[in-house]
């Protein structure tokens, strides 16, 4: 039902959209304790909206990242690499503008919410094997997971600066910053061992219900703008 919910909004702000502001752009996400990110070429299509008055706009878009990786949450330990990845991950935001500025010049302010969805994610295992060594205090750790791949939802912020080379044409720049999560479940088991020690013959079973994908960071954005208007 959310994955229906979520083409849904984004057909309709594309209708809605038709007329008025139309962008593409070129967009670099660089996650948390994650690998830096980029766009696949050319669906990256920002900009879609409305003006409600002279000053305050909705906007709406998608970009489709190759992600190099992200990470895990909510676990009995931390990581500060990438627990997942590498995947396709289809983002799309819903935010509120508001807009000043004159002379062919714009700055915004944008705030609100996004969606996103992974294809084809994967567990980076070496990552993982390295966080349960620190956790458990090993020095080899070998393990096998399974995980959920749900819809994850979050919210943003971030600036524009948008001027004009033409009376319709204007060049974007763009910081937004993500902080959202989608359920992950990773459960599994592992086997380690100390140097000189037995591996166990039983291995630990893990289930972390509460684990979550971690999309937070900084996506940074250069594109071009055509107004209808």
């Amino acid at each position: 039902m959310r994955k229906l919910i979520f083409s849904v909004v984004l057909i309709s702000f594309a209708g809605i959209a038709k007329g008025q502001d139309f962008g593409l752009s070129f967009s670099y996400f660089i996650p948390k304790n994650g690998y830096f990110s980029t766009p696949i070429s050319p669906f990256s299509i920002r900009g879609l909206g409305f003006n409600v008055g002279k000053y305050f706009g909705v906007q709406t878009g998608a970009s489709l990242y190759r992600m190099s990786g992200l990470n895990a949450i909510d676990m009995p330990f931390e990581s500060k690499d990438p627990i997942l990845g590498p995947s396709f991950t289809l983002l799309v935001p819903l935010e509120g503008v508001i807009k000043f500025g004159s002379n062919g010049q714009e700055f915004s302010i944008k705030g609100g919410g996004f969606a996103f969805y992974s294809f084809d994610q994967k567990i980076n295992y070496g990552n993982l094997d390295k966080a349960i060594r620190a956790h458990e205090g090993w020095d080899v750790a070998n393990s096998e997971a399974t995980f959920d791949n749900k819809l994850g939802l979050g919210y943003q912020f971030g600036v524009e600066y948008l001027f004009y080379v033409t009376k319709q044409i204007g060049i974007s720049l763009e910081g937004n910053y993500y902080i959202g999560g989608a359920d992950l479940g990773l459960k599994g088991s592992y086997n380690g061992a100390t140097l000189g020690g037995n591996i166990p013959l039983t291995p630990t079973e893990f289930d972390y219900n509460d684990s979550r994908v971690d999309f937070t960071g900084l996506e940074i954005s250069i594109g071009v703008i055509y107004s209808a208007n």
